[in-house]
């Protein structure tokens, strides 16, 4: 056996990686389907061949040193090039891709994502996934430091880069949340001013959003509550502490608040959003066009389907591009 020590290899940067971020060395094993003793040789390997301890094991959590701190960053820059260079090699051929990393928005993580997932593991049998949900623009930037191979989020003017290439999938329309039987008569947004208003956080690229849409129409509203959570926000409004704009898929999200709440068109301007999956162009060759070809079918079968036959109102403004 070839001895490694003194060597800096990619199997020694994938385990330094896998410790900073799980904390310890038995749950980075775990993670990687390797032994404890091997991924500590392996990191004892890599300290060597730098010349610095790079994680202080005596700390549990385990923690980086400050030269592993430093070395972290470079660490996930030769890590992601290499994964990038295993996904292009692959790109031919999807059966022969190794490694996936795949970042899609919250609003899918509970169905089509899980269908999704289960759906390339059977056409790719030897390729491991790497599945990352957050917010569009937390989701772009790991796209755009290579952290993520393609990303399925809301597309904006921000989105559209020289060194990316977007397929739309989905247009959806914003609508208001109100408490069950809340009456909005004939003049529904002067009605809702007697509510509180429950606001989506601007800390989000949706929050942002509904923010400039409300101040370009001059639209001034009694903001006690910001928060980020579909759930949190529509347990409110089913209790009757006010209302909130938020999207169809952000509404059958929080499920179990529907009994409890109604669903009506934005009482302002329409607003809308496209939700599309990004990835750096050129690079996977025809990949990010089949995995639109397999998302498509589902977005129709579990979002907008399900939508429209409980809100039929919906039927022209939701839908699969």
């Amino acid at each position: 056996m070839t001895d490694t020590a003194g060597r800096v290899t990619l199997w020694g940067i994938e385990v330094f990686l896998a410790v900073a971020e799980e904390g310890s060395v038995s749950a980075a094993a775990r993670r990687l389907g390797a032994s404890p003793s091997g991924v500590s040789q392996q990191l004892s390997n890599l300290e060597t061949a730098l010349g610095r301890s790079l994680i202080d094991r005596s700390r549990r959590p385990a923690q980086l040193t400050m030269a592993g701190g430093i070395f972290r960053k470079r660490a996930q820059r030769i890590w992601s090039e290499a994964s990038l260079a295993r996904a292009e090699l692959a790109a031919g051929d999807m059966r022969n891709l190794t490694d996936l990393r795949l970042g899609m928005i919250e609003d899918f993580d509970a169905d089509v994502t899980p269908r999704l997932l289960s759906s390339m593991a059977e056409e790719l049998s030897d390729c491991r996934f790497l599945l990352e949900t957050g917010a569009s623009h937390r989701l772009f930037d790991q796209l755009e430091d290579r952290a993520l191979d393609v990303i399925v989020a809301v597309d904006l003017a921000e989105t559209v880069a020289d060194w990316t290439e977007v397929h739309p999938l989905l247009e959806e329309p914003f609508v208001a949340a109100i408490p069950k039987g809340f009456d909005t008569g004939d003049a529904p947004l002067e009605r809702l001013r007697a509510l509180p208003f429950i606001h989506y956080t601007e800390r989000h690229l949706m929050g942002r959003q509904i923010s400039e849409h409300l101040a370009r129409n001059r639209v001034q509203l009694v903001r006690r509550f910001e928060l980020d959570s579909y759930h949190a926000i529509m347990a409110m409004v089913a209790a009757g502490a006010g209302w909130t704009i938020l999207t169809p898929l952000g509404y059958l999200r929080a499920r179990r608040f529907r009994d409890a709440t109604e669903i009506l068109p934005l009482p302002t301007a329409p607003l809308s959003r496209r939700i599309s999956l990004i990835a750096r162009s050129g690079v996977l060759q025809d990949m990010p066009e089949r995995l639109v070809d397999q998302l498509k079918p589902l977005l129709q079968e579990m979002t907008v389907a399900p939508a429209v036959e409980e809100m039929p109102w919906l039927e022209q403004e939701l839908h699969v591009l």
